[in-house]
């Protein structure tokens, strides 16, 4: 018994230590049946799936906002392209390059530079006013929305109070307009985003010689002055904005909402919105464009050697040179192109946002 103790112990060693098939023999009923059927993945194989950016792109155009901006895009493209001639003469008339009236102004660029000389500018003008024109338009829509929403909370609830000994002060935003609110929240955001652009236009557009090309001009511009020269006149720019924006946007607004309840309808048709669009456009042009006449000459004054410090002194300098109505030169040719333009532009977002947004929740 000892014997066969020992010889047991043995084996067992044996098996463990050296005889290592012995280790790896398991009963029948214990072994583990091999299924061809279950493929086994190798260590070494790599999954992986795209994302899908087809699905993701169409949740992303489905965004409100997103269709506005697209909206606004769209419909500037499309104005500008039509309009580029008159930019062109509007711009030359108010800094006061070349002929003082329109006729002898188109005649002239057509003499030195053709008929493509109208559409001088206008590449970068289509670079320009396309995330101009979506900024823009859809700042609006969402600083519009922003506003009433929030004025039709405070009017249901209680209007925060500040106690100050005797003296309730209560804040409410019923006396605010959100169209006027959000037309100047649009003009400054698109101007500080897109004013550089506005330089390069201007530049390529008066004066075509020393600037032939989009990328000479860049060149240019930086080695004059750095980033800050494509910058020249932002002060100007944002203080004529604001008068002109927020009049301009108040000025369709209300137009439209006064036209539509006289007539019992909901919406305009495309006759009337290119009619309120450029009335719009032509009170808002005659309020600010004076302050049109200081920014274009301080943009493009160093091309003439003169550049004023300032937009006071801008507007003292023309007053000085060419009186009063030297403020409003070039304003036939503003409103020439400005009213066509603003009624063009309304018109033309109106129709895409009916595309874009075929469903118009709430009144007018």
């Amino acid at each position: 018994m000892d014997f066969e103790t020992q010889t047991q112990k043995k084996k067992y060693r044996a098996g463990v230590f050296g005889d290592i098939y012995s280790v790896m023999m398991l009963p029948k009923e214990l072994e583990i049946e091999k299924d061809v059927s279950v493929s086994v993945p190798s260590p070494l194989e790599l999954r992986s799936q795209l994302p899908d950016f087809k699905a993701a792109f169409q949740d992303f155009m489905k965004v409100r906002e997103v269709r506005e901006f697209l909206s606004g895009a769209l419909a500037g493209a499309m104005t500008k392209a039509v309009l580029a001639p008159l930019e062109t003469i509007r711009t030359r008339m108010v800094v006061g390059v070349g002929s003082k009236n329109i006729s002898g102004s188109f005649i002239e660029v057509i003499e030195q530079q053709g008929w493509q000389g109208l559409w001088a500018g206008n590449g970068i003008n289509m670079l320009r006013i396309i995330p101009t024109q979506a900024i823009e338009l859809g700042t609006f829509e969402c600083v519009k929305r922003a506003m009433t929403t929030a004025q039709e909370k405070w009017s249901q609830e209680e209007c925060p109070k500040v106690q100050i000994g005797p003296l309730s002060l209560s804040f409410s935003l019923s006396w605010i307009s959100p169209v006027a609110v959000a037309g100047a929240a649009a003009g400054v955001v698109s101007t500080l985003a897109c004013h550089p652009l506005e330089v390069l236009k201007d530049r390529l557009t008066v004066s075509h010689d020393v600037y032939p090309s989009l990328s000479i001009a860049i060149s240019k511009i930086y080695k004059e002055g750095g980033i800050g020269a494509f910058y020249a006149g932002i002060s100007p720019t944002l203080i004529g904005m604001l008068p002109y924006s927020t009049c301009y946007y108040f000025m369709y607004e209300t137009l439209k909402k006064k036209y539509c309840n006289s007539k019992n309808k909901r919406s305009l048709n495309r006759p009337e919105m290119l009619a309120l669009g450029a009335l719009a456009g032509f009170t808002a042009s005659t309020i600010s464009f004076p302050l049109e006449v200081a920014r274009k000459r301080l943009m493009v004054g160093a091309l003439q050697g003169k550049c004023p410090p300032h937009m006071a002194a801008a507007l003292a300098e023309v007053i000085r040179e060419e009186g009063l109505m030297g403020l409003y030169r070039g304003w036939g040719a503003s409103c020439l192109k400005v009213m066509p333009s603003s009624g063009i532009t309304w018109m033309f977002y109106e129709a895409w946002k009916d595309i874009l947004l075929p469903l118009k929740p709430g009144p007018i």
